[in-house]
């Protein structure tokens, strides 16, 4: 059943009053300004200490409750930032328009756009920590970061010395019955080339070649799950067919960002019109072969043929072209290797994110995963050849180091605890093959102890994200019981 959100509905409220608040205002990374401002003034009205710091963090402090003053200070962390990603013809204005969830079958859901539970949830979490009266626990910092989604600038530059908590819960993941205390290392790879433009032949037509219908989802979570990559699906149908058939690539555009799957992409190409019924049954063929390639995986997958009716007289320089083409094509993707010691653990991975083609430049932007440094470092320099063989020079941004893992943390074992006097469970102990803060402010904070948790979330960074309400108040009630057994 689906029904539009009345948030006063939820439970427990004082959470969802808050992530209400965060589906209004514009979150994208790199613009969270805003929120941000918004966020300090509510804490500063409720008499909370507040410190902005030098890169965009905010960090508010609420004193201990009576009793609890001489417990272990815990900083509840999470990201104000999200993924801005919206389905093929959705209207929508990242910076300017406000999420619009439904209610169905007892999730939280974006239908077209993607919905910022990550990390919008844990945000939520932790503000209703500082709003509430009635709780038992020490004293408590709420660490906001920025820009997680786009670099991580935000962990990254995280100040030093600023921090006072010895613990730390982080609540950015999506698993509801379990407990991360490790994660992946980052880094990214960006390959840019000035192009060279060359004359369409004046007969020919021109003519837009897209895939659609994609799953998308979260480069690290999801990766192991075989999905289609329409960057690498579009390119390597251009490679097959377009010198055969005569054609000319005027632009190639795919991906929105380097921490998604690439669900569409979209090629403008010149070609003969005598061509023309050569090329629909050749995409007619290709998606045959892709439905049966990805059948119970992404069985969305479409390919359309659209003639354009608009005078284009560059296309990129044929050589150029087919470089690129091979490159994207060919470049390796998806899981590299399987942990050898952590059971069904990705431990390097890699996702061809975004890739921009015109007849003046050429860019595409990779991210590299990987559990473990000297795996990631090496994957990097496979990928960066890759590109080289075909004369494309790339650069890498600064690495992002994994989170190694503490099973003794008396933090782990408090939250193991509260799994337990609240729902009698023992909760899964999980590393996660994607990117959380804790590796990052461990460098920073390397006596902090640190783990994970959150609740289900599904479709991260694609539209159609979304949250189950029921695992939310067990998330807020695990929280409770944990803050009041810290010691």
């Amino acid at each position: 059943m689906t029904t539009a959100v009345d948030f006063t509905q939820l439970e427990p409220q004082n959470v969802w009053a808050h992530f209400a608040t965060l589906c209004q205002i514009p979150r994208p990374s790199k613009q969270e300004q805003q929120l941000r401002q918004h966020l300090q003034d509510w804490a500063i009205a409720r008499g909370l200490e507040t410190y902005v710091d030098t890169i965009g963090n905010l960090i508010i402090r609420k004193a201990a409750t009576q009793g609890m003053e001489h417990v272990a200070g815990v900083i509840l962390q999470g990201h104000i930032d999200m993924v801005t990603q919206a389905n093929r013809g959705t209207v929508h204005d990242f910076t300017k328009d406000p999420i619009q969830p439904i209610l169905k079958d007892g999730w939280l859901i974006a239908e077209n756009t993607t919905l910022g539970a990550d990390n919008g949830i844990g945000v939520a979490l932790a503000l209703a920590v500082l709003d509430s009266d009635d709780l038992v626990h020490g004293p408590i910092e709420v660490l906001l970061t920025v820009d997680e989604e786009a670099g991580m600038s935000g962990a990254r530059f995280l100040e030093k010395d600023v921090l006072q908590g010895k613990w730390l819960f982080n609540i950015d993941t999506e698993e509801w019955g379990q407990l991360y205390l490790g994660c992946a290392g980052s880094q990214d790879i960006e390959v840019i080339q000035s192009l060279t433009a060359v004359a369409i032949k004046p007969e020919y037509t021109v003519v837009e070649i897209q895939v659609l219908g994609l799953r998308g989802g979260h480069s690290g979570v999801s990766i192991h799950l075989g999905r289609g990559n329409a960057n690498l699906i579009l390119a390597q149908f251009l490679q097959q067919n377009l010198a055969e058939l005569g054609g000319q690539l005027i632009e190639f555009s795919g991906g929105t960002a380097r921490n998604a799957m690439a669900r569409e992409a979209v090629a403008k190409i010149a070609i003969s019109p005598i061509a023309l019924d050569a090329l629909r049954q050749k995409l007619t063929l290709a998606e045959q072969a892709e439905k049966t390639r990805l059948s119970g995986i992404d069985d969305g997958i479409v390919f359309s043929l659209t003639l354009l009716d608009e005078v284009v007289t560059q296309a990129i320089d044929e050589k150029q072209q087919q470089a690129w083409l091979n490159a994207v094509a060919d470049c390796p993707y998806g899981v590299a290797k399987m942990s050898d010691t952590l059971p069904n653990v990705v431990e390097t991975s890699n996702n061809v994110g975004v890739v921009r083609l015109t007849p003046s430049e050429g860019s595409a932007l990779l991210m590299v995963r990987s559990m473990v440094n000297t795996e990631l470092q090496a994957h990097v320099a496979k990928l960066q050849a890759h590109f080289a063989e075909q004369g494309l020079n790339s650069t890498t941004t600064a690495l992002i180091s994994g989170w190694t893992p503490n099973p003794e943390s008396a933090a782990l074992k408090c939250l193991q605890q509260a799994y337990l006097n609240s729902f009698q469970i023992n909760p899964e102990l999980k590393v996660i093959h994607a990117g959380l803060e804790c590796g990052i402010i461990a460098e920073h904070y390397p006596e902090l102890q640190m783990v994970s948790f959150g609740p289900d979330i599904r479709g991260a960074h694609a539209p159609g994200e979304r949250v189950e309400v029921e695992s939310v108040a067990k998330c807020w009630m695990l929280l409770k019981a944990a803050l009041a057994t810290v010691n």
